[in-house]
């Protein structure tokens, strides 16, 4: 991991505070509900962004991961990583996740930035924890994400289905590659 780098925040961060200061909201849109129950213990771990509606602090990002790690203290760790081919290098941001009320009820904020937080709502998820939906705190934040770096076809039109029947816009999702190694 010879070229990884911590991204800058007007390419990561500042967007991400400019929105949350507009609206500072983390709970998820009206008539959308997060799954529940739900195990953080088994949401841990590595996930792959399939998809995802575009936003500047990921823009122009390839082979785009996220990694939760369950902290002592009840949050969880995050940390997102991808590739910039513009700048040939690794970007990566470390961030925190809190529950919002209820931990059997996948509803977070997450912050990279300080005390601003954002909502994270886990809205569609595999009984075995191999793909997931999220919603942010309104219908302009998307993300599909899978422990592997493909989804199958019937899922991924299902996924598709069920997020234009929330109302989320589809026609926009950008399609993340994955072709670089992990490492």
């Amino acid at each position: 991991m010879s070229c990884l780098g911590r991204i800058s925040l007007h390419r990561l961060v500042l967007p991400f505070v400019i929105l949350l200061l507009a609206g500072c909201a983390t709970s998820p849109p009206e008539g959308i509900s997060s799954i529940t129950p739900f195990d953080a213990a088994r949401y841990t771990g590595k996930w792959y962004e399939i998809a995802r509606l575009d936003h500047s602090f990921e823009r122009g990002l390839s082979d785009v991961s996220a990694r939760y790690r369950q902290q002592a203290d009840g949050s969880i760790e995050v940390i997102n990583r991808g590739f910039d081919s513009a700048k040939n290098d690794w970007r990566e941001a470390v961030g925190r996740a809190l529950f919002i009320g209820d931990t059997n009820r996948a509803s977070l904020k997450v912050s990279f930035f300080g005390p601003f937080y954002g909502g994270y709502h886990v809205v569609r998820l595999d009984p075995d924890y191999r793909w997931a939906m999220v919603v942010g705190p309104s219908r302009d934040y998307l993300w599909i994400l899978a422990r592997d770096k493909q989804l199958a076809p019937e899922i991924r039109e299902q996924l598709i289905r069920d997020a234009r029947t929330l109302g989320l816009p589809t026609d926009q999702l950008v399609w993340v590659t994955h072709t670089r190694s992990d490492s």
